[in-house]
């Protein structure tokens, strides 16, 4: 055999070879496209089961901020709670007026002040606006009076909705009940699983009923 007798053969061997190799990957590829099939039915199957036995629990929602505003007593609370806050922040006000009066004062006066009586007013007006800041955060602050004052006017109200939520889940044989009001969580729900006005009527708030 020539050398390009040999050449010749040796293309041609490998060229069988790749078409041999190219079917014996395309039925490669059939085989674990099938099997990415089946992988993706046995997924949507268990997610199917899943909301099948999701479906067969007993759920419905209430609007928690809702059923707040419908109450007298919510509404009276809140009023207290306003009139508080406005009466402290009053208070605040005067007080960083005086602070303001001071810095002013001694702003006019302090060319006739020694560099130790300057110092010692700065001080003195530094103390009286930290006297303020405290008090503002005494009264405003995470764990202030007005937190605490929410708690004692509200939590009873709260308290008394989610008793009769319990009561109305238990009646009723509901396995859940979400508050729509309190985040993002819930993305979508038929007006028809709307219980707001159910509660109001166990709290003995009349409402204009509406269909759900």
């Amino acid at each position: 055999m020539t050398r390009d007798t040999t050449f010749r053969f040796f293309n041609t061997c490998s060229c069988e070879k790749m078409v041999r190799d190219g079917d014996f990957d395309k039925k490669i590829r059939l085989i674990r496209n099938k099997i990415k099939v089946m992988k993706k039915l046995m997924v949507l199957g268990i997610a199917l089961l899943m909301g099948a036995c999701a479906f067969a629990q007993k759920f419905v929602f209430v609007d928690m901020d809702y059923i707040l505003d419908k109450m007298p007593q919510y509404a009276d609370a809140q009023k207290q709670l306003d009139k508080v806050a406005a009466d402290w922040q009053k208070e605040i006000e005067g007080k960083m007026k005086n602070v303001d009066d001071m810095y002013k004062q001694f702003q006019a006066e302090q060319v006739l002040m020694t560099e130790p009586m300057k110092q010692q007013k700065i001080k003195e007006i530094e103390g009286k606006e930290k006297e303020v800041k405290d008090f503002q955060k005494d009264k405003f602050g995470p764990s202030g009076e007005l937190f605490k004052k929410r708690q004692e006017l509200i939590k009873p109200i709260q308290d008394k909705i989610y008793d009769e939520i319990q009561k109305y889940a238990q009646a009723k044989g509901l396995d859940f009940i979400f508050d729509r009001s309190s985040g993002p969580t819930m993305l979508y729900a038929g007006e028809k699983f709307n219980k707001s006005d159910d509660i109001l009527a166990a709290l003995g708030i009349a409402v204009k009923t509406t269909a759900k």
